[in-house]
């Protein structure tokens, strides 16, 4: 293994082994407390622009295949990793971890106190780092960093986008239907794509929905003559990576949706961006929700969900005026869904398709083909 330097914002210099690809790469550390899942994690669209500090210690053991992949093309800038297994041992594994992420030029960084980068993190928040095997010098890391963007400054969305529509048909369809290939009802969504994790597609698909997938950069226009035309009858926004006041292009086009009063749901970025279109700006978390294991409140029925959690950013109070709550966050209170009073819209800031609960939240995707 190569040496590899890691540089803080906050002046903090730790020296560690690589056993990922070589290079320097600049981005915000973030830590994740899921046991398991790594490689749903590092394949997640929205850790784009992210280094990933996993709590779990040892990291590598189940190896990596083809069917784990949240998008066919991971885009976190790296992991650390307390200790790295690099012989597999699970019968699913069809390559190593190292080679899968010298495969993606995705860094990995291992032989690092990981309880202490996170409680930094913890304690001080989220913060910009350079990671190279190549320079070792403080000052020149330090002076590299500190000219380069940070990650709110960067639109990661025009990178982890499709560029053309697509018609998603994975999934489990109902088993009531002769023809597994046909979903239980004729109506059909489009998803917008912000980074959209695969098995949140998958789980549209399962809930008896036809979906189309459209780029970040889509046409409201189109969509309100396809609803009008009744050829569609719902809109989906997922989930993506990064600051979503710098989305501009994106609300504008959201707006013109919520005028037009089609039925939207939103998961994470997507919930965030609903928000912003309806006049509420977002606020960064001191170190975000990143994790497996995070409680939430459905208000409207009691229950506890567990749910898995990968954002920075959150819905202010200030949506009370146009929405009521109907999820909260058990660790700190904050918003983690919403119905909105006028308009046939929802939105979570979970992702009930992650399953930590395994299927705690799952009745969100049937929800939305019911309200269709």
């Amino acid at each position: 293994m190569k040496k590899a330097y890691i540089y803080f914002e906050n002046g903090f210099l730790l020296e560690a082994q690589s056993f990922g690809a070589d290079g320097t790469e600049i981005g915000e550390v973030v830590f994740n407390t899921s046991m398991s899942g790594y490689q749903e994690i590092i394949t997640d669209p929205s850790y784009a622009g992210q280094f990933v500090t996993f709590t779990m210690p040892e990291i590598g053991i189940v190896g990596t295949n083809s069917k784990d992949n949240e998008r066919e093309l991971p885009h976190c800038k790296g992991i650390f990793v307390r200790q790295y297994q690099n012989f597999p041992s699970n019968f699913r594994a069809q390559e190593n971890l190292s080679n899968f992420l010298k495969q993606h030029k995705i860094m990995g960084i291992c032989n690092l106190d990981t309880r202490g980068i996170t409680s930094m993190i913890r304690d001080e928040g989220s913060m910009m780092a350079i990671v190279s095997t190549e320079i070792s010098d403080p000052k020149s890391l330090q002076a590299k960093l500190q000219e380069s963007l940070r990650i709110e400054e960067i639109n990661y969305i025009q990178q982890v986008s499709i560029q053309k529509e697509q018609i998603h048909t994975k999934g489990t369809f109902c088993f009531s239907q002769m023809d597994f290939q046909t979903p239980c009802t004729n109506k059909t969504v489009v998803a917008i794509d912000f980074g959209a994790k695969d098995n949140i597609l998958n789980e549209l698909a399962q809930a008896g929905l036809n979906v189309i997938v459209k780029p970040h950069s889509f046409d409201a226009q189109e969509i309100i003559t396809l609803f009008q035309d009744q050829k569609i009858h719902g809109v989906f926004l997922s989930n993506g990576p990064g600051d979503p006041m710098i989305l501009k292009n994106e609300v504008k086009e959201i707006q013109k949706l919520i005028q037009a009063k089609i039925p939207i749901f939103g998961i994470c970025l997507g919930h965030q961006l609903l928000s912003i279109a309806h006049g509420f700006p977002t606020q960064k978390l001191k170190f975000g929700h990143h994790g497996g294991n995070h409680p939430v409140k459905n208000l409207i029925n009691g229950k506890v969900e567990i749910t898995a959690q990968n954002h920075n950013y959150s819905v202010t109070e200030e949506i009370l005026q146009v929405a009521e709550v109907t999820h909260r966050n058990l660790f700190d209170g904050t918003i983690e869904g919403v119905r909105y009073k006028d308009s046939p819209i929802f939105s979570v800031q979970y992702h009930p398709e992650a399953s930590p609960g395994p299927k705690d939240s799952t009745e969100l995707f049937q929800r939305f083909a019911q309200m269709l």
